[in-house]
């Protein structure tokens, strides 16, 4: 799909100009901004899929939808690609949270099992050191 592309040089239309295949994995997801971003390359391409006026019940191949739906199906992949990306960068962050409160809460346990040292041993551990 990605040779395709390349190789007929697909260029899709965002407010900011047209952008190449190698320029959609740069765009955000969303933007609040008016920026240019998947999710509206994505309904644009959607539409035209939906809208599309060159309809012929003769010519059973349209090259033109054929080339839309490449493009659609490209924007499509790099989405689900990004948010499976996302989520396994939120997984790492939960995880690395969860890993911080444990090591926490073993210093935690150690100190409390220090103090409870009777003072002989105490001083013994501080003079080994």
């Amino acid at each position: 799909m990605f040779e395709k592309a390349s190789r007929a040089k697909f260029r899709f239309d965002t407010p900011k100009g047209q952008l190449t295949v190698e320029d959609l994995w740069d765009l955000p997801l969303t933007s609040s901004t008016g920026r240019a971003n998947l999710d509206d390359v994505a309904r644009g391409l959607h539409r035209q899929l939906k809208n599309d006026d060159n309809v012929s019940f003769v010519d059973t191949v349209n090259k033109s939808d054929q080339v839309v739906q490449m493009k659609f199906d490209l924007v499509k992949h790099i989405i689900d690609v990004r948010l499976a990306e996302n989520e396994i960068a939120r997984k790492k962050q939960h995880d690395a949270e969860k890993r911080q409160k444990i090591m926490s809460i073993i210093a935690d346990r150690e100190d409390d099992a220090l103090k409870n040292l009777p003072l002989e041993e105490l001083r013994k551990a501080l003079s080994e050191l």
